[in-house]
């Protein structure tokens, strides 16, 4: 007979950050680049990214996340049940960036394995280990999403390098007996946005990309206006499973990509900025790992408290993107 289990409801019971020690700064960057800390500001509201060491990798940052987020939830790597990890800038191919957080945590033989969705991909990881834990197949599930990207940049195109940095941020997905923590999910993928990013990199290069050199690209007025357009469906979607409208939302954490798609977004939904948490500002665009950071400083800053209706929302790559909609339930 088949294993049976008792539907639960999912939460997030821990959360961590792990942010490399290198701020490159906008003035610094006006050094090489025919650009100015002003122009930046203006454009993208970026002022710094954080840039990885030598020897950071996406899993050792990711590591050191997921194990703020255990000691915030008062867990050790012994309970974990799965660990889902988002990147898009891994250093290898295989094993997967999850196994090797796994060994370097300590933990046993419990499953582990990657998603890439880009910079949805934090969502996108958070909600397959909503979708494990609200089943009743497993208990807790640690989520991590990591990138570098700085390895993957041009250094020399102003319309990419500016916006992007290194980071990792993890939570502690959590059952709970009651209806609270991730309540509404939404997932697309928009195929006509397929070619909007781009990062075709060196493994397996077909000989059609002989002349590419794997840097990051991107079609930035484009993305601007999917983004946009994308976030606010799927916010809207999500936010309808869960039960609850925008004048309810408490806090907006959206994907950290550009200042002014995250105030269009926050228009459109008829948002004031007071409820919306950005730190963009000091980090720029990490991908996989922004809404986890950004979840991570706005818990950090008070600015969640228990019972608090929360969305996030991301789009990147693919073009994907996503909506993830609950009340804040940290039980701590």
């Amino acid at each position: 007979m088949p294993p049976t289990f008792t539907p639960t409801y999912a939460r997030i019971a821990g959360w961590g950050k792990h942010i490399p020690a290198r701020a490159v700064t906008n003035v610094e960057l006006q050094e090489r680049l025919p650009t100015t800390d002003e122009w930046i500001v203006s454009r993208t509201g970026i002022r710094e990214r954080r840039i990885a060491a030598d020897t950071d990798t996406p899993s050792s940052l990711g590591a050191q996340a997921a194990r703020n987020a255990l000691a915030c939830a008062g867990i050790g790597p012994s309970d974990l049940d799965l660990i889902i990890t988002a990147t898009s800038s891994p250093e290898q191919i295989m094993p997967a960036t999850a196994a090797i957080i796994q060994r370097d945590l300590g933990c046993g033989p419990i499953g582990a394995f990657d998603v890439n969705a880009a910079c949805s991909g934090g969502l996108y990881a958070l909600a397959v280990a909503a979708q494990f834990v609200r089943s009743g197949l497993y208990r807790r599930v640690l989520v991590v999403g990591t990138e570098v990207y700085s390895r993957q940049l041009d250094w020399d195109d102003r319309s990419t390098c500016i916006l992007f940095g290194d980071g990792a941020g993890a939570v502690v997905v959590e059952a709970s007996d009651t209806p609270v923590g991730i309540l509404g999910i939404h997932l697309a993928n928009y195929p006509a946005g397929l070619d909007l990013i781009t990062c075709r990199g060196i493994i397996n290069k077909p000989a059609a990309y002989a002349e590419d050199r794997g840097y990051l690209l991107m079609n930035g007025p484009a993305v601007y206006k999917a983004a946009v357009r994308t976030m606010v469906e799927a916010s809207t979607s999500a936010m309808q499973q869960a039960g609850f409208t925008l004048d309810e939302v408490d806090l907006f954490i959206p994907h950290q990509a550009n200042l002014r798609i995250i105030t269009a977004a926050a228009a459109q939904m008829a948002l004031p900025m007071d409820r919306v948490f950005t730190n963009v500002e000091h980090y720029g665009n990490t991908a996989a790992a922004s809404t986890l950071i950004a979840l991570c400083e706005a818990a950090t800053a008070g600015r969640l408290t228990p019972g608090a209706k929360l969305v996030m929302a991301a789009a990147g790559s693919g073009l994907s993107y996503a909506a993830i909609a609950g009340t804040w339930a940290p039980n701590r």
